[in-house]
């Protein structure tokens, strides 16, 4: 049977535009989450579109939790000088669906095939800078119903593992939401039986990926 393996990964939450000046030429990095080649195509698109004016517009981007998607285009300048040093940074953030423009107007000073690639390099990384992003985990969504005097139970056990507790109604019994480490479910899972003296009932649905500290699945 094959071993199926679901290790963590970061993903762009919130993308965001970066700068860069040398020698004159400035270097304008634009990033932004996708999730397709359809996507990335938009996205490089909209971007040539808002700097119709620059000489290049040159992108990469990594799309899949392990890489399936690698795009990278020099657009325009010298080969290897923009696009391979830009896919390299972003393989180097270890970030997936991401995709960067790096606009450039030429200040008119040649920078070399060595300054070329240092400059798309850094501005790859300044835009990188501004963005928001976050850890897919997975595991597995936990609805916890017990009662009143074992609710504290049930949220100190949670919090012991760095999982902060989700939703929570009240009725005649406590209903509490929680994404649970795959890694972490065979032991919160025995842990809350013993700790409520069998009170707690919990209903464990499919595993997904998760966004780490929010609790919001995929």
């Amino acid at each position: 049977m094959e071993d199926v393996r679901h290790d963590p990964f970061l993903v762009l939450l919130h993308g965001g535009e970066g700068e860069l000046t040398e020698k004159k030429s400035r270097f304008l990095a634009t990033v932004e989450k996708v999730e397709s080649e359809a996507e990335t195509a938009a996205f490089v698109e909209s971007v040539r579109r808002r700097y119709w004016d620059a000489r290049h517009n040159c992108y990469a981007c990594i799309v899949g939790r392990n890489a399936e998607l690698t795009r990278c285009s020099d657009d325009g300048e010298p080969s290897g000088t923009a696009g391979r040093p830009m896919l390299e940074v972003l393989a180097g953030s270890g970030i997936r669906n991401i995709a960067v423009v790096v606009t450039r107007y030429f200040g008119g000073i040649l920078l070399g095939t060595g300054g070329l690639a240092r400059a798309y390099s850094q501005a790859v990384r300044e835009g990188l800078a501004v963005c928001h992003t976050a850890v897919m985990r997975y595991g597995r969504r936990l609805v916890i119903e017990t009662d009143y005097s074992s609710a504290g139970k049930v949220k100190y056990l949670l919090e012991q593992e760095g999982i902060e507790p989700g939703d929570c109604a009240y009725t005649d019994t406590v209903h509490i939401e929680a994404a649970v480490p795959e890694e972490s479910f065979a032991y919160l899972q025995a842990a809350i039986v013993e700790a409520t003296n069998g009170k707690a009932y919990i209903k464990v649905l499919d595993g997904a990926y998760y966004i780490d500290k929010e609790g919001t699945f995929l």
